[in-house]
């Protein structure tokens, strides 16, 4: 099963269905090079020409496609023309229903009966052309930012002299600690008792260094708990940043029934569960703020730590962390976790070194993600002003 996702990005494998267990009277094979949309989604940009690689999947009859006739159009370019803002909007104010449950309907009839400007064929593809090509730098700008995101946390590890956890070949006969073995799973015990972590610096643990506790969520059957003035973290808005601001707040009332706490300006984060990439991120608070229960918060650090030193080498850890959850009966990281986490500790002076190099490294990042945006910006205004001719 085929799906099309939102913000023209494309079509993507949904799901595998066995062939008995759908109504194949509402299934139809995708075609490659066919225009097709989503029509509960149309407004959100939920357009596409399906590539070679997804021709044979199947779509319900929510995802109408359309084979175009080659002679007058390029399928291409309706596909640039419907994720026009100006587009967008129209095929909004055309769908039926409330965006609200999302069951606003593009239908047939309506995408059929639009005008649409068609210039000659040379031309649209020369808009095509342009458009792709500003793709291709984008694509090119986007994983020479990704490398050098790899290269500042990577050159962390280096500094530190952190070698990869030396691992002992695993025997036909070895022993783990039985108590331990349902709370963390045969691999991550296996690996504290077989595998040797190294640096040219003395270890400690996260513990040693802070202060580690975690948040609460209130009822969300008393709408008086929440649209207070106090910010309130969720997993989610940990992103390797800095918060300034949450998507909730909370009331005191709130904050007294839960077990939610406010926790200083200053304090880490670390997601300790959450979907996909979430679990294992981290983000420093930029004001005071309480968290929910998913995240562990850092606070009260010991003299012998720069607060950015320990922030920037857990971000550098991230893969590490992730598998500490991957044990069979452990899918999330735990505070103990956290707390037991070794740290290489070098004196203050060359945790602030290191700190220089990241936020320089950072700063770089930033630079070149803004110089991505504005590309992005810049080739949707182009291809813009060549389909309105404005």
């Amino acid at each position: 099963m085929l799906g099309v996702r939102w913000y023209g990005e494309g079509t993507f494998h949904r799901e595998t269905v066995i062939g008995d267990n759908t109504s194949a009277t509402y299934l139809t094979p995708v075609i490659s090079g066919a225009f097709i949309y989503n029509r509960l989604f149309a407004w959100k940009e939920s357009f596409a020409v399906v590539p070679p690689e997804h021709a044979g999947c199947f779509v319900s009859n929510e995802f109408p496609q359309f084979i175009v006739d080659e002679t007058l159009v390029l399928a291409e370019y309706l596909y640039l023309f419907f994720t026009l803002d100006t587009t967008v909007e129209l095929v909004n104010a055309l769908s039926i229903g409330s965006a609200a449950v999302s069951r606003n309907r593009f239908k047939e009839e309506e995408f059929l009966s639009l005008e649409i400007p068609l210039p000659p064929l040379e031309t649209q593809r020369a808009i095509v052309a342009r458009w792709q090509q500003a793709l291709a730098e984008i694509a090119a700008a986007n994983e020479r930012l990704e490398q050098l995101e790899i290269t500042v946390l990577a050159n962390i590890k280096t500094s530190l002299g952190r070698k990869p956890a030396t691992q002992h070949k695993r025997s036909m006969v070895f022993t783990l600690n039985f108590r331990d073995l349902d709370r963390w799973g045969a691999e991550v015990c296996w690996k504290s008792v077989y595998q040797t972590f190294t640096a040219k610096y003395p270890i400690v643990q996260v513990s040693d260094l802070c202060q580690i506790s975690s948040g609460g969520t209130p009822s969300r059957k008393t709408p008086a708990y929440f649209g207070g003035d106090i910010p309130w973290v969720k997993t989610t808005e940990v992103r390797d940043a800095i918060i300034y601001e949450t998507d909730e707040t909370l009331t005191p009332l709130g904050l007294e029934n839960s077990s939610a706490k406010i926790y200083p300006e200053g304090s880490l984060l670390v997601a300790m569960y959450g979907q996909g990439a979430t679990r294992g991120r981290t983000a420093k608070l930029g004001i005071d703020a309480a968290t929910n229960q998913a995240c562990a918060v850092l606070t009260r650090f010991d003299e012998r730590v720069e607060v950015d030193f320990l922030w920037y080498y857990l971000m550098s850890e991230y893969d590490d962390l992730r598998a500490l959850a991957s044990g069979n009966n452990q899918p999330n990281l735990n505070a103990e976790m956290i707390a037991t986490y070794p740290v290489p500790l070098p004196p203050l002076d060359i945790q602030r070194a290191i700190v220089r190099q990241v936020e320089a490294g950072r700063a770089e990042v930033a630079r070149l993600r803004e110089q991505a945006s504005q590309r992005a910006r810049a080739a949707r205004a182009q291809v813009e002003a060549a389909l309105l001719g404005v």
